[in-house]
């Protein structure tokens, strides 16, 4: 067997797939809340811009650790992870949540400085965020067996 059929097979038998791709959904909405709250203290257009470009990113990066999500429960723990529903409703609301705040802001590039919607868009920064963090501890969970 080739190192790159060993490395291959290491990747998708022994070691679950989802554990590589989960950070970047954290790591974007994270960064997306990070640059929201500077744009919101500074009122600085550019963040605000990074930050949309984050929360645009963690949509399909929610999509691609779900997706390994799903098949790792299923390949390692025959469908009987620890709070596995809870971790798939909670990751489909995350990417509804990301998806719908990036397409309200690519169809509304003034988002930001619109008074009565502005609220709900600033807002789904921080929850897409804190959805992040409950799903990072329930994967704790399944991992260390808390």
């Amino acid at each position: 067997m080739s190192l790159i059929d060993q490395i291959f097979f290491a990747l998708t038998h022994l070691h679950p797939p989802h554990i590589m791709f989960v950070h970047f959904p954290i790591g974007l909405t994270g960064g997306a809340a990070f640059f929201m709250l500077l744009a919101l203290w500074r009122k600085d257009e550019i963040l605000e811009k990074i930050a949309f470009a984050d929360i645009a990113l963690a949509a399909p990066a929610v999509i691609v650790a779900m997706s390994f999500g799903i098949r790792d429960n299923i390949h390692f723990y025959n469908g009987l992870a620890p709070n596995h529903i809870a971790k798939i409703v909670l990751a489909s609301t995350l990417f509804v949540l990301t998806a719908g705040t990036a397409y309200a802001r690519w169809k509304n590039p003034n988002l930001f400085h619109t008074r009565v919607k502005d609220v709900f868009y600033k807002a789904a920064f921080f929850v897409s965020f804190a959805i992040s963090i409950v799903l990072g501890f329930l994967g704790g969970v399944i991992v260390y067996g808390i």
